[in-house]
């Protein structure tokens, strides 16, 4: 006997869709400036402002990878056959932000090399005004952001885009003042690398939290073999086997067990226990739970 849910899975409950109206605003603000950035960049001459130019190219096509993800995860399933719906579109776009982030950061250390050895003519003044305008910008966004980081790895590939392009506007002001007061452009060239290798580092990290969703490990926070202790001592459960945890999108945990239970046990109260144990211990929502009596020979074990 099993147990499941038959949810459809074109609905907007997920962590994404709710701060979508965050994700929107932040995407507004980053494209404005970026074209200003820009500009400036191939004006001014600085590398360093140049470096966050880039990276805030990387944050619009982030941004708006992140804001159609959420619009594809609610998107209902007209061929039948995705009967997960569309989640994992949004963990896709966090791992799109990882790339990109480690793209601008290659892009930063060559355009660094190739600078040795030359005096490039940085224009200082221009880099002081947009760095200042970078990190307001960068500040609001990330206080919108902030709010949904916690909830939704979508949202929270976007806020660290954004925790990024923050130190590297605080970079480009460093910049601007230590070329301004000693002359040498060598520390623009300084500051890039710096950026670059803070950028590099947050992706790593969130590219760890993608591939553990896409290869289905376990839940942060959850041990399988604590869930499997719990749902052991569930009255009349005897034994567990089968026990596959992992996670869907943000927010979306799933789980799949076989129980086996003690002779005369009522299926319906253990099934009711052990989904309740999952829901409140490890906020697993959506459990699918195959009740057996002992002895039984319906479950065929499976090579794998």
């Amino acid at each position: 006997m099993g147990s499941g849910h038959g949810h459809g899975h074109g609905g907007s409950g997920h962590a994404g869709a709710a701060h979508r109206w965050r994700l929107q605003v932040a995407f507004v603000l980053v494209a404005l400036f970026f074209v200003v950035e820009l500009v400036t960049g191939l004006l001014s001459g600085s590398l360093a402002l140049m470096s966050d130019a880039g990276h805030m190219a990387a944050d619009v096509v982030a941004l708006g990878a992140a804001l159609v993800a959420t619009r594809i995860a609610t998107r209902a399933d007209t061929t039948g056959r995705r009967t997960y719906g569309s989640y994992r579109a949004e963990v896709f776009a966090s791992g799109l932000a990882v790339l990109l982030m480690l793209g601008v950061s290659v892009y930063i250390v060559v355009e660094a090399v190739a600078r040795i050895g030359s005096e490039p003519q940085v224009a200082t003044g221009a880099m002081l005004v947009v760095g200042g305008l970078g990190l307001v910008v960068n500040v609001v966004s990330l206080l919108l952001l902030r709010g949904g980081a916690a909830d939704s790895l979508n949202v929270k590939g976007a806020y660290l885009e954004v925790v990024a392009d923050t130190v590297g506007s605080l970079g480009v002001l460093a910049a601007g003042g230590l070329v301004a007061a000693t002359g040498d452009a060598v520390w623009d060239t300084v500051v890039a690398l710096a950026i670059a290798v803070f950028v590099a580092v947050r992706a790593v990290v969130l590219g760890r939290e993608v591939l553990g969703v896409l290869a289905q490990h376990a839940p942060a926070g959850i041990h399988p073999d604590e869930a499997e202790a719990a749902l052991r001592a569930v009255p009349d459960v005897l034994d567990v086997h089968d026990l596959h945890l992992w996670t869907l999108t943000s927010g979306m945990n799933v789980a799949t067990a076989h129980l086996v239970c003690a002779d005369g046990a009522d299926p319906g109260r253990v099934l009711d226990a052990a989904g309740r144990t999952l829901r409140e211990r490890y906020g697993i929502d959506h459990a699918t739970l195959q009740v057996e009596p002992r002895g039984t020979r319906s479950c065929v074990e499976t090579s794998w």
